[in-house]
């Protein structure tokens, strides 16, 4: 260390006064130059997260509105059209993927509940690898393909493979009349049928 110290002392004992207050220049310049270069880096890094973040914030916007929507109950319009068989929640939102151009990978069917004389089935599924416009107008065409469909559970994540694409987990449900029970509907056949032969 010492020996180094020497040869920067000879060295500088050695050089002209101009060339002394170049190499002070250029001791304060190299740094500068650096510190400015880093800084630049740092903000073009940070405009592009702030752009990804502002596609982030766009895409969260329409997920929290058809969030807050909820799992309602069908309006009267809907009920007087509605029947009691279930929309195909499989073949219905394979065909909602497909119009958003992915490929989903299958849906887990939950229990069907019955309440209130209607019949909710739903399924749940992955999606994963999504850019926010596929992801958005996967969501649009679920919600408006058909009006006795929602999404009545819904978790968005970032990929960690790519700050550009989103993973969810959702839950779609639809919604049927419950069927009127077999010996109530053959009951009341046979009762209307007595009465037009009496």
């Amino acid at each position: 260390m010492a020996n180094v110290s020497d040869r920067a002392r000879d060295f500088w004992d050695r050089i002209s006064p101009r060339e002394r207050r170049l190499v002070v220049l250029a001791g304060v310049a190299v740094p500068l130059t650096i510190i400015v270069w880093l800084g630049l880096s740092i903000h073009d890094g940070l405009v592009n997260m702030e752009t990804r973040n502002d596609k982030m914030r766009k895409a969260l916007v329409v997920l929290a509105d058809l969030k807050a929507r909820g799992p309602a109950q069908p309006a009267d319009d809907v009920v007087a059209t509605m029947g009691v068989d279930p929309v195909s929640l499989d073949t219905y939102l394979t065909n909602a993927a497909q119009k958003a151009g992915f490929t989903l990978k299958g849906t887990t069917p939950r229990n069907a509940v019955i309440r209130n004389g209607f019949v909710t089935n739903s399924v749940s599924c992955q999606l994963s690898d999504l850019t926010i416009d596929q992801f958005k107008k996967f969501l649009q065409e679920v919600e408006t393909a058909s009006k006795v469909v929602v999404v009545t559970r819904l978790d968005v994540r970032r990929d960690f493979k790519s700050k550009e694409k989103l993973d969810a987990t959702l839950e779609v449900s639809t919604y049927s009349k419950e069927p009127p029970p077999k010996g109530e509907g053959s009951g009341s056949g046979s009762g209307s049928a007595e009465t037009k032969g009496g």
